[in-house]
C-alpha cells in the first residue's frame, strides 16, 4: 500500500512545487479550499519554488483572494530549484506527495520525477506532452515500483476529463463497450479568453520533436492492442460534426496516448476488454476554419526552424489569433469559460459476441465543467492528490509511473470531482 501519512521527518501531505507560477497560484487556492478532505480532516501543506520573495507574495495573493490571512502564517516556504538537485532531494522528502507545476516538462520535469523517486515521494503533474510522460514510464517505472512510490502524469485539463471519461462511459455502458469518440468544445464569456503561453510552449516544442517520440516508443516492444469488435473509423483532418454541430478536427493534445495508455494497464493488469478511442475538437463555423488553416501553415511551416520556434515563442499572441498569450487570462474571463466533452460510444448488449458483427448498442455520456486551464486543472490536480491520500488501497498494486485512469481507475475519483464542479453524467 501507497506511504501517505506525515512524520516527523515528512511533515506534509502536500507540497506544490512552482508555486508562484501562472498555474501555481491556483493550485495554491484550491489546495487551500479543500484542505479540510485530506486525512482525518486536515492537510498539511507546504509551497515551494526558486524564489522565497515570490512564493511569499503568491501566498499574499492567495489568503487575500480566498479571505483567509491566516494562509500567510499557516503555509510553509520551501526553497527548492531545478537546476539544484540536492535542494529538490530536500524538499521531496519532506512531502508525501508533490504537485509539480513547473512546465514544459520536457525541459524541467524529469529531475522532478527522479528526486521524487528516489526520496519516496509519490508526485502528480499536469502535463500535456507524450514524450515526457512516456519517457518518465519507460526509464522511471521499474525504479518508482521497488520504492512503492506513484508517478501520475497529466492529471489536470490533459488529461482526466478525457481519461477518465472514457472509464466512465464503459462503466455506465451495459454490456462491452467496444469505441468511444470523444469531442470538446469551449465556452468563452462576454470577456473572452485565452491560455497562458507555457502550453503554446509545450505545443511548439512537441511538434518539433515528433520523430522522437516515435523512436522513444519503439523502445517499449509493445504489441498492439486486441482489437474488440468492429474497428473504430478515424475522421478526416476537417469535418463537420453533427455530433457538436459545428466544425471539428482532431483533438492535438495528449489525450489519445494517454487513454491508450491507460487502456493497455487495464488489458494487461486486469484482463478487461480495451476501448478504442478517438479524441476531437469542435472549432466553430467557416471564419474559424480560415484563421485555423492560416495560424497552423504557419505553424507547421516554423516549427521546423530554430528561429521559427523563436518568434513563435516570442510572439505567441499574433501566430495564435489571440488564443494564446504571455500574460494568461483575466480571472474575469475564467469566470465565464467552460468546457464541455461530449463521449459517444458503442458496444455490444450483454450476450452479444463482440466478434460477431456490427455494434449493437450507443450510449452518451457528457463531463463538463468550468475553464479548463485554471480552474478545472487545479481540481483535478488537487483531488487526484487527495485521492491518493485517501484511498492508497485502491491505487495499483504496486507504486510505479501511470496514466490517470491506470492509477485512479478503482477509486472515487470520478465521484470528488463531481461534487467540485467536473459533473460526469449520462444523457
Amino acid at each position: 500500500m501507497a506511504m501517505v501519512s506525515t512524520s516527523s521527518a515528512r511533515p506534509y501531505h502536500i507540497i506544490i512545487f512552482g508555486a508562484s507560477g501562472f498555474t501555481g497560484q491556483f493550485v495554491i487556492e484550491e489546495v487551500a479550499r479543500t484542505s479540510s478532505e485530506g486525512p482525518k480532516g486536515t492537510l498539511k501543506w507546504a509551497i515551494a519554488g526558486r524564489s522565497k520573495q515570490k512564493l511569499e507574495k503568491v501566498l499574499e495573493q492567495a489568503a487575500e483572494v480566498l479571505g483567509k490571512p491566516e494562509l500567510k502564517s499557516e503555509v510553509d516556504i520551501i526553497v527548492a530549484d531545478i537546476g539544484e538537485p540536492d535542494s529538490l532531494a530536500a524538499m521531496c522528502k519532506q512531502g508525501v506527495i508533490v504537485l509539480n507545476c513547473v512546465g514544459p516538462y520536457r525541459f524541467f520535469g524529469e529531475p522532478v520525477v527522479k528526486a521524487c523517486v528516489e526520496s519516496g515521494a509519490h508526485t502528480i503533474d499536469i502535463c500535456g506532452e507524450p514524450q515526457f510522460l512516456e519517457g518518465m514510464q519507460l526509464n522511471y517505472h521499474n525504479q518508482a515500483s521497488e520504492k512503492g512510490v506513484y508517478v501520475v502524469g497529466s492529471c489536470g485539463f490533459d488529461s482526466i476529463p478525457a481519461d477518465m471519461g472514457v472509464l466512465y462511459t464503459r462503466d455506465q455502458f451495459k454490456g462491452t463497450l467496444t469505441t468511444v469518440e470523444s469531442f470538446l468544445t469551449v465556452g468563452i464569456g462576454p470577456e473572452g479568453g485565452c491560455i497562458h503561453d507555457g502550453t503554446w510552449q509545450s505545443a511548439i516544442y512537441g511538434f518539433a520533436d515528433g520523430p522522437k517520440l516515435r523512436g522513444l516508443r519503439k523502445k517499449f516492444g509493445y504489441q498492439p492492442l486486441p482489437v474488440v469488435g468492429a474497428k473504430i473509423k478515424r475522421r478526416s483532418a476537417l469535418f463537420f460534426s453533427n455530433e457538436v454541430e459545428q466544425y471539428a478536427v482532431p483533438f492535438m493534445g495528449a489525450d489519445v496516448s494517454v487513454v491508450k495508455r491507460s487502456q493497455r494497464f487495464l488489458v494487461e493488469e486486469h484482463k478487461e476488454n480495451p476501448v478504442q478511442y478517438g479524441a476531437y475538437a469542435g472549432i466553430g463555423g467557416v471564419s474559424s476554419i480560415v484563421k485555423l488553416l492560416f495560424a497552423g501553415m504557419m505553424f507547421w511551416f516554423l516549427v521546423k526552424f530554430s528561429f521559427g520556434k523563436n518568434l513563435l515563442i516570442k510572439y505567441p499572441e499574433f501566430f495564435s489569433f489571440g488564443m494564446f498569450s504571455k500574460a494568461g487570462p483575466t480571472r474575469k474571463q475564467m469566470e465565464g469559460s467552460s468546457f464541455r466533452f461530449a463521449f459517444y460510444g458503442e458496444g455490444y448488449t450483454e450476450g452479444q459476441d463482440p466478434s460477431q458483427g456490427k455494434p449493437n448498442a450507443k450510449i452518451r455520456t457528457l463531463v463538463q465543467g468550468p475553464e479548463a486551464g485554471y480552474v478545472a486543472t487545479p481540481i483535478a490536480m488537487v483531488q487526484a492528490a487527495i485521492t491518493i491520500l485517501n484511498e492508497p488501497e485502491s491505487l495499483p498494486k504496486t507504486g510505479g509511473v501511470y496514466s490517470p485512469g491506470a492509477a485512479f481507475a478503482k477509486t472515487s475519483l470520478i465521484e470528488r470531482l463531481d461534487k467540485h464542479g467536473i459533473k460526469f453524467s449520462v444523457v
